[in-house]
């Protein structure tokens, strides 16, 4: 059917415009659905309905039955309309309305639908192309004729009169011919253009993969630096307080020597004045027999008792700066701030891995050796003289003999549990094996809501409760200290051992219930 009948076919008889949400009535006929309705809208109260095209009446108002192939049809037609309107070429013959043009025929410059197409092209002798506006431009311009050839000594396009003119003698091909080896040379090109643009995708895929990263480091970076400082702020303040309590404590100490050998002197300046005004007493009696029976003259004359001491006791005093040395004390510790700081912020964290060999038989190991579960069921685990006997406990693979380092443990999934550092020769049965239980080892533990820091089973329990559900354990062998801090905001410190060590210590873990999952440790620095 011609583009033209089929509009014709898919037209409302009521708006004249095709088809809009089409709907059918029981006689067949259909209808714009907001056409009918409003046509139905007026024929209300009159006292029955009828079909606008056939008359065809209906007693009660018809239901309105929607026409999904009909207007499937339509949204079709209307697709392929608009792309032929597109091109902005109608059909030379449609006069009633513009039907697109299908085809154009160069001989006889016109443009046509389908339905007229038909009959132009059983002639022959007819050229048809693509529809298009501008039929001169397909012609010679000096012999008006239709250019069917392609001059490829001049690279143009010529008529068959122009073979036999100026360009007589000259290597020709057809339009098709040259054509198509002008597509192929430019599929080439395209092939190299398209390589050229995948080359050019990967590398903005790089680089915004790369923006990407640097983006997320820097934000990264950004929440280290601001917690970073947000700690050191914590430390000084801290290590301030400290220091300053410290100046006061031994300022206090040293008013109250002063105070005690002042009302010493005191005493002994008040026993001075009454030896003194006793002896004047005595050089101003004119009776000689009572100046020399005075009983007391030896105790008046001794003037020395105590008084090296004295001396010693109040050069002492003077020369004493208030027993604190303010610079060493804040010399050790901002001292130990930076060496914390360049542990936690500076060297980062990598990886500590659990030792399956040590894990007690209601244990489970993951995969990535970084969390343990603890299990109602016996695991079966092959007998190892490392294996722990009788508790739910396991060690690091890795043992630390020097350096400092540093790890995390999300504690979260037990409510029951203890983390901490052992040495190896720790006993693998009874309840001396536990962490904390013995004076092999060192832990934090939790049981119910209580936390404490043990070490030869000398339980310390902490003031307040952890904050977050990651505990920090920080080691520095050679110092011999083991620290444990709770992961909140600010980070804060809940506990500090300190020792000589004498064995590599490993890292240890103990779940009574749920899991507990190692997050991260350092290497030796």
């Amino acid at each position: 059917m011609a583009s033209g009948d089929l509009r014709y076919e898919l037209e409302c008889s009521i708006c004249l415009n095709i088809y809009t949400d089409p709907v059918m009535l029981k006689c067949g006929h259909n209808f714009c659905q907001v056409c009918i309705d409003r046509v139905l809208d007026t024929q209300e109260g009159s006292g029955g309905y009828s079909c606008p095209e056939c008359r065809e009446k209906f007693s009660d108002r018809p239901a309105l039955h929607r026409n999904i192939t009909l207007r499937n049809i339509v949204e079709n037609f209307l697709s392929a309309q608009q792309d032929h309107e597109e091109s902005g070429v109608f059909c030379t013959y449609c006069v009633d309305y513009p039907v697109p043009a299908v085809r154009s025929c160069l001989v006889c410059e016109v443009s046509l639908c389908d339905k007229h197409l038909r009959v132009h092209k059983k002639s022959p002798e007819h050229i048809l192309c693509d529809p298009t506006l501008s039929m001169e431009s397909r012609k010679c311009s000096i012999h008006k004729k239709i250019l069917e050839y392609y001059c490829t000594e001049d690279d143009t396009c010529i008529c068959v009169y122009c073979m036999i003119g100026e360009h007589k003698g000259h290597e020709t091909e057809s339009l098709n011919e040259a054509s198509e080896k002008k597509k192929e040379s430019l599929r080439n090109v395209l092939l190299h253009l398209l390589t050229k643009r995948q080359e050019m995708e990967r590398r903005v895929q790089s680089l915004q993969e790369h923006r990407r990263k640097v983006e997320e480091k820097a934000a990264g970076n950004t929440e280290r630096v601001t917690a970073l400082f947000t700690d050191l702020r914590r430390r000084l303040e801290d290590l301030e307080k400290r220091v300053l309590r410290d100046i006061f404590r031994q300022a206090e100490l040293v008013s109250i020597s002063m105070l005690d050998f002042l009302q010493d002197l005191e005493i002994k300046k008040e026993e001075l004045s009454r030896k003194i005004r006793h002896i004047e007493e005595l050089c101003n009696m004119t009776d000689p027999l009572t100046v020399l029976q005075e009983s007391d003259t030896g105790d008046l004359c001794d003037t020395e008792d105590g008084d090296n001491e004295d001396r010693e006791r109040h050069e002492e005093l003077l020369h004493d700066r208030g027993g604190l040395d303010v610079a060493g004390v804040l010399q050790k510790g901002l001292s130990d701030i930076i060496t914390e700081v360049n542990v936690f912020y500076i060297q980062g964290a990598a990886d500590i891995l659990l030792d399956g060999n040590t894990a007690g038989n209601r244990l489970q190991i993951s995969e990535d050796r970084k969390t343990v579960s603890r299990s109602d069921r016996n695991q079966n685990h092959p007998e190892t003289p490392e294996r722990f006997q009788y508790c739910a406990q396991v060690l690091s693979s890795q043992s630390f003999s020097s350096g400092r380092h540093y790890w995390e443990v999300d504690v979260g999934g037990s409510e029951s549990w203890r983390v901490g550092l052992c040495y190896p020769s720790i006993d693998r049965g009874g309840y001396k094996s536990l962490i904390g239980n013995n004076n092999k080892s060192w832990g934090l533990d939790r049981g119910g809501n209580q936390y404490w820091v043990i070490h030869d089973s000398n339980k310390i329990p902490l003031p307040t409760n952890l904050s977050s559900n990651r505990v920090r354990i920080y080691l520095d062998y050679k110092a011999g200290r083991i620290s444990f801090y709770d992961l909140c905001d600010p980070i804060r410190h809940l506990h500090t051992f300190t020792t000589t060590f004498t064995e590599p210590v490993h890292a240890g873990l103990y779940a009574w219930g749920g899991c507990i999952k190692i997050c991260g440790g350092n290497q030796e620095m």
